[in-house]
């Protein structure tokens, strides 16, 4: 009987996080196995990635909204969830909110990274946010997932410079960076019970 924590990562782009997840629960220093890979974008990066990791991956529809999953998409995705024993939700770069019935199946176990200092820019484009808006440092932050747009509970932050001749991608590079560390090394704290939610 496996130890670890059964994960499952939820995303819509390139994957970049994901890899740093399946790296962190290669060489043990994340104590989770990723029993699923699932995406609202067909041919998203994130699913090449997986399946670069021999992890179980699939396109799961999101329905006829934009920016939310429908009402049979979200039974869809907690069922396939649930199939594949995931305890714990990593959100990596998944652009739809999750609602009331999925958080509810998941109630307290779905974790979120964002690229900025939560509270200061929520919602889409944090980084770009953060460069227009002229702060001298920016970051991302692990937090868990609420109700609410990028409110829930702060788990853990990490801080990035904003140097003078960064643009929003140089910048959005840097956050990137950031959270390939400060994403596994929270999800091992928190699994290990040294952060207490």
């Amino acid at each position: 009987m496996s130890d670890k924590i059964k994960l499952a990562v939820l995303g819509s782009g390139k994957g970049s996080n994901l890899v740093s997840l399946a790296k962190a629960c290669a060489n043990g220093s994340l104590p989770a196995e990723i029993v699923l890979v699932a995406s609202d974008v067909a041919d998203a990066g994130i699913l090449e990635r997986a399946a670069e990791y021999g992890l179980p991956a699939k396109f799961i529809d999101p329905g006829k909204f934009r920016t939310k999953l429908d009402e049979a998409a979200e039974t869809a995705y907690v069922t396939a969830l649930n199939e594949s024993g995931a305890e714990w939700v990593a959100l990596a770069g998944f652009m739809r909110i999750l609602k009331g019935d999925f958080l509810r199946a998941f109630e307290k176990k779905v974790v979120n990274i964002h690229p900025s200092l939560l509270p200061a820019f929520p919602g889409l484009e944090a980084w770009k946010q953060a460069h227009d808006y002229g702060v001298k440092a920016t970051g991302c932050t692990v937090h868990m997932v609420d109700h609410g747009i990028d409110t829930g509970t702060i788990l853990a932050q990490g801080v990035v410079p904003v140097l003078d001749e960064d643009t929003p991608t140089t910048l959005h590079h840097r956050i990137q960076q950031e959270e390939h560390t400060l994403y596994p090394r929270t999800l091992a704290r928190l699994f290990n019970g040294e952060i207490r939610i």
